[in-house]
């Protein structure tokens, strides 16, 4: 058989192919750009047919189909691996439970610890060799389809393949259903703006980076002023290992700053596990995918071969953190904002290289629009319920607009020390007393 005719006999609607599901099954929308949504809409129809269907997804910035169409959650149950803003008011109305996880082992959650009845996935079209390409999402996409005992995917041609890459993309003969979708318009995520304080934090970090430095950023605002000041900067040859590629790249690339030549893993491409940024970012991956490489994230993530960049640079955003160094990165209070992620993976990473650095970036003070005022992001504890992000033993630099706290092998009243010396100046003579209390505090310290 001829691999067209077998696509043929494997082509379908989305309407069938939602019929495979089952009451009681684990469907798996995959994540970011890789989630369907004509199966998903398909699947949401058939809401009266089927109870307790559970599913698994993560970075989800569309509406769900089948989670709007069951508010009460008695046919869908949507659990997400790392929550958008659009899953954290999900969230907030009891339709998203979030699944606590350590990026670099996704594909190891699979393999090893779930099941999946049934794969929804968005691919790009098929090529002369049999091959759908996960293109821009390759985090745990060969992973999941291993796992699972149906797999189906959704094609949607605005998906250009990738070609350089390992666990990039899965043969025909591998899949049980093709949809062709509508091709609808890749979901957008703008960059989240920066004002002064962002670029306070930035300007500390940007003193500290060479030449030849391999970046790694993550998502929000401090990591896209850090790359806004990279792009105006003499930097030069900078190379890029991400888990996540987005528009401060596309900034920094442009600007004629990256060119991968230097650093020691995957040199002359940059790599990342799945992108997601503005339509001129998707535009500008288009126009020269060949500069990319993808791969799944059990490797992009990895420690060691973050370390093996041995310049290697990571900054990152954290919520809150307390007088011992613990940072959430990921809930206010019990609320979770969103996940995880691979943010200790690259803490640890950055900080193995022997000339790494990794950065967590926050702003000294919010405001709490509840209580109209301003609060500190430097708390004695960290609040009731909070989550641990990174914990208190792995944390290289803290950096908020007021200085840059050095932590790696300090004790406690160091760290007490340093952590309060960059907390807002209206706050510090507080956060000394509640030091004294916690018995965090030595009568000798002076406050810079």
């Amino acid at each position: 058989m001829s691999l067209w005719t077998e696509y043929k006999s494997k082509l379908v609607s989305a309407a069938e192919a939602a019929r495979v599901v089952k009451s009681g099954d684990w469907v798996d929308y995959h994540f970011g750009l890789a989630s369907p949504r004509e199966l998903d809409a398909a699947l949401a129809l058939r809401r009266d047919e089927l109870a307790d269907v559970k599913i698994r997804g993560g970075m989800r910035v569309t509406p769900l189909a089948a989670v709007e169409c069951d508010p009460e959650r008695e046919h869908f149950i949507y659990n997400s691996w790392h929550m958008t803003g659009y899953e954290r008011k999900l969230g907030d109305r009891g339709l998203c439970s979030y699944i606590p996880m350590i990026f670099r082992h996704m594909p190891l959650y699979y393999r090893k610890s779930l099941e999946v009845d049934v794969s929804f996935s968005v691919v790009s079209p098929m090529d002369e060799n049999g091959y759908f390409n996960f293109s821009f999402t390759n985090a745990s996409g060969a992973a999941i389809c291993e796992t699972a005992k149906k797999v189906v995917v959704e094609v949607n041609d605005k998906l250009p393949p990738v070609p350089c890459g390992r666990e990039n993309a899965i043969h025909l003969s591998q899949v049980d259903m093709v949809v062709e979708g509508s091709s609808p318009d890749l979901p957008t995520l703008d960059p989240v703006p920066f004002g002064d304080l962002e670029n306070r934090i930035a300007a500390q970090i940007i003193e500290r980076l060479r030449d030849g430095v391999t970046i790694q950023l993550g998502i929000g605002a401090l990591p896209n002023a850090v790359g806004a000041m990279i792009a105006r900067s003499d930097l030069r040859e900078l190379g890029v290992h991400t888990e996540m590629l987005v528009d401060a790249y596309r900034d920094m690339a442009l600007a004629g700053k990256i060119t991968d030549r230097v650093k020691k893993v995957e040199p002359g491409r940059s790599v990342f596990s799945f992108a997601m940024g503005s339509q001129a970012f998707y535009d500008w991956m288009r126009a020269d995918l060949d500069r990319f490489c993808t791969l799944p994230i059990d490797y992009i993530n990895d420690p060691t071969i973050i370390a093996a960049n041995e310049n290697v640079v990571t900054v990152n955003n954290g919520l809150e953190v307390d007088l011992r160094g613990q940072v959430t990165s990921e809930t206010a209070g019990r609320r979770q904002i969103s996940g995880t992620g691979g943010q200790l993976d690259f803490v640890t990473g950055g900080y193995q290289a022997p000339l790494g650095q990794s950065f967590i970036c926050l702003t000294s003070t919010y405001m709490d629009k509840a209580e109209g005022r301003l609060k500190s992001r430097i708390r004695p504890d960290l609040p009731s319920g909070a989550v641990v992000t990174d914990p208190r033993s792995q944390i290289h630099c803290l950096v908020t607009e007021w200085g840059l706290a050095e932590l790696a092998g300090r004790s406690m009243w160091e760290r007490a020390e340093r952590i309060i010396n960059i907390a807002h100046p209206d706050f510090r003579e507080e956060l000394i007393q509640e030091a004294q209390k916690l018995g965090l505090w030595r009568r000798s310290n002076r406050i810079a």
